[in-house]
């Protein structure tokens, strides 16, 4: 489908899903696009290098992602994946750039220990205690505004369903 237009593509997902859904059978659908996989199966299995990652249902996979490869890939944007210290005091916390994130609450880890921390793009907001960072690129699309920020020595990318009035810098 990539060699559509994007209204198209839209209506040839929806088309071969209902198509489908119709005739109850199973399909096997092979993609690089992982919002066509996102949008149109039951179950994904995320392969690289002829090797199977996850399987397992298009949430589950966004939800909890197995690895880093998958956290990576799927979703659009993709996940900001932040390189970070643990470090363990009253409140366990990781250090990203001398800023505290919070620990998840299932996630394990010793003092000083390094780690990789994954923030959806969605699930940043505007805070005023928040985090500082310089705007570096503005994508509005309409519906939706994706801010690109230098934060550290790295790039986050944030998603806004509301409007605001970024500028760079």
């Amino acid at each position: 489908l990539s060699n559509l237009d994007a209204k198209l593509r839209v209506q040839m997902r929806t088309e071969i899903k209902e198509l489908h859904q119709r005739l109850k059978t199973t399909t096997i659908y092979v993609t690089h696009d992982q919002i066509e996989a996102m949008t149109m199966a039951d179950k994904i299995v995320v392969m690289r290098d002829g090797r199977i990652e996850q399987v397992g249902a298009p949430l589950e996979l966004f939800d909890r992602p197995a690895n880093l490869f998958v956290a990576g890939f799927i979703g659009s944007p993709a996940m900001n994946l932040l390189k970070g210290t643990v470090s363990k005091g009253e409140k366990p916390v990781v250090d990203i750039a001398g800023t505290a994130f919070p620990m998840p609450a299932n996630s394990a880890g010793e003092d000083g220990q390094a780690v990789v921390y994954g923030v959806r793009p969605e699930h940043l907001e505007i805070h005023p205690d928040g985090v500082e960072a310089k705007i570096s690129v503005v994508e509005p699309t309409g519906s939706e505004t994706l801010v690109f920020v230098r934060f550290g020595e790295g790039e986050m990318v944030a998603l806004f369903r509301e409007r605001h009035d970024f500028k760079p810098g």
